[in-house]
């Protein structure tokens, strides 16, 4: 198995994980619940669970498994971890998601108890991220072994069930078998799955997308995964000309977003004006697309008047510096957007992707399908160069909404002050892939655009 990444991708720094590293701690430490191939809430520390009062009790039972030192798992030192990784994640986008949490508690010595101040339907998917996996005495309860290997790869190996206080698998000799996993840049990676020395290949994302049709996006080893999330412009900077609303409307104007999706030829991959996917299951469908009325011509010619307005006021507009990561896919992006805003009198240049920067190019895949991703996504809490403080108190008061029409109208109001901000230009869906041979078994297309490692280390029956 080769991973899109470096060895660099797998070092923590604070709670923000990267794609490589997320794969590595599911496999090894768990939380409450997991995710299957197919991206469905499994068990993992808990082995049942119950909802009560209304969505807003949680109640989880321990598996009567072990913890790394031989002790049993228990509520007690579970709780406590909970807690501890809840409040490290204050000040993210995720720890926003878990905001609602109100309370988690010991109920017996084997069961925990999380309280919430409003219903959070996707609480499960929330507690089964890999942020939310829990180190017993600094280690994990698997399901796997990690162990790391002189010339840099990773070897993960099933634990048994019995070593981890689940009922003995009499077959478990002849199904689990070791995932051998090889970090390389995209263009190397490519090259081992296509040269016969990789059966998966995982982390391709938009930058890295085009070196997949070498070998052509219509075979069946390509797989990509339907994820919704943010792909677009974070405004970074908001100095000079960016420092106005209307001005940075400009630039999301100017952008023919078709043209921009059509030099990577994806079928089906549509464009976007809009913050919120409308596919999410708390979207009223009262905001649609922007600017529905105008021809891009003519939003170019409005957008071109407020640029000539800004120069004609004594204003200057340097080049605006765009950070994005190296890749194919990144340099047809930025040909298209310097396309676009030369068209309106700006000119643009790439920067390195952790570079101070005007505009950031953001490419993330939902971890829920809830409005409310996308809204904490670009709270203040988390951008803090452009954000809407009224759009913040909307989602605040949806979050504490117990009926599922006020919170809908709530976020609708959300969307539509945050949009009005104009921090962030949307150009479409992310986009995620991966290559996989068909002889390979537990992998499947999922909606979170990650895949669980353990599945891939059975071997059918």
């Amino acid at each position: 198995m080769v991973v899109i990444g470096d060895g660099a991708a797998l070092k923590e720094r604070g709670p923000r994980l990267s794609p490589p590293a997320q794969l590595l701690r599911a496999a090894t430490f768990e939380g409450l619940v997991g995710f299957d191939e197919q991206g469905r809430v499994v068990p993992a520390l808990a082995d049942r669970w119950i909802v009560t009062d209304n969505g807003r009790s949680y109640i989880f039972r321990l598996r009567d498994g072990a913890m790394p030192d031989g002790k049993r798992i228990s509520a007690e030192v579970t709780v406590a971890l909970l807690r501890k990784a809840i409040a490290n994640l204050k000040g993210t986008a995720l720890g926003l998601d878990l905001a609602a949490i109100d309370e988690v508690r010991v109920m017996a010595d084997r069961v925990i108890e999380i309280d919430l101040g409003a219903p959070v339907p996707e609480l499960l998917a929330l507690l089964a991220q890999p942020e939310l996996a829990l180190a017993f005495g600094g280690m994990g309860t698997g399901p796997m072994a990690l162990t790391r290997q002189p010339d840099g790869t990773i070897v993960l190996g099933l634990i048994p069930p019995k070593a981890r206080g689940l009922p003995e698998l009499a077959d478990f000799a002849q199904r689990a078998r070791p995932l051998t996993i090889t970090l390389a840049p995209a263009g190397k990676a490519v090259s081992l799955f296509d040269d016969g020395y990789a059966d998966v290949l995982l982390g391709g994302r938009i930058d890295t997308i085009p070196l997949a049709g070498r070998i052509g996006l219509t075979r069946g080893n390509v797989q990509l995964d339907p994820v919704i999330g943010l792909f677009g412009l974070v405004v970074d900077r908001t100095s000079g000309f960016l420092g106005a609303a209307s001005n940075r409307e400009a630039l999301s104007m100017s952008i023919d977003r078709a043209a921009l999706l059509a030099r990577f030829n994806i079928g089906g991959w549509q464009p976007t004006t809009r913050i919120v996917s409308p596919d999410v299951e708390d979207d009223l469908g009262t905001i649609g697309e922007r600017w529905g009325a105008m021809s891009l011509d003519e939003r170019r010619a409005q957008a071109a008047t407020r640029v000539n307005a800004w120069k004609g006021s004594g204003g200057a507009i340097p080049t605006l510096n765009i950070a994005m990561p190296d890749g194919p896919g990144s340099a047809y992006v930025l040909e298209q957007l310097r396309a676009d805003f030369a068209k309106i009198g700006l000119s643009v240049r790439q920067v390195g992707e952790n570079d101070r920067a005007d505009l950031r190019l953001v490419d993330i895949a939902a971890r829920y399908g809830r409005a409310t991703w996308f809204l904490n996504q670009l709270s203040c809490t988390v951008q803090k160069a452009v954000c809407s403080p009224a759009g913040d108190e909307r989602t605040a008061e949806a979050r504490r909404a117990n009926d599922p029409a006020e919170r809908a109208a709530l976020l609708a109001e959300a969307e539509a002050e945050i949009t009005a901000a104009n921090g962030f230009i949307p150009i479409a869906r992310p986009m995620r892939w991966s290559m996989v041979r068909g002889s390979v078994s537990g992998f499947a297309a999922v909606p979170w655009g990650w895949h669980p490692l353990p599945p891939m280390a059975w071997l059918p029956r």
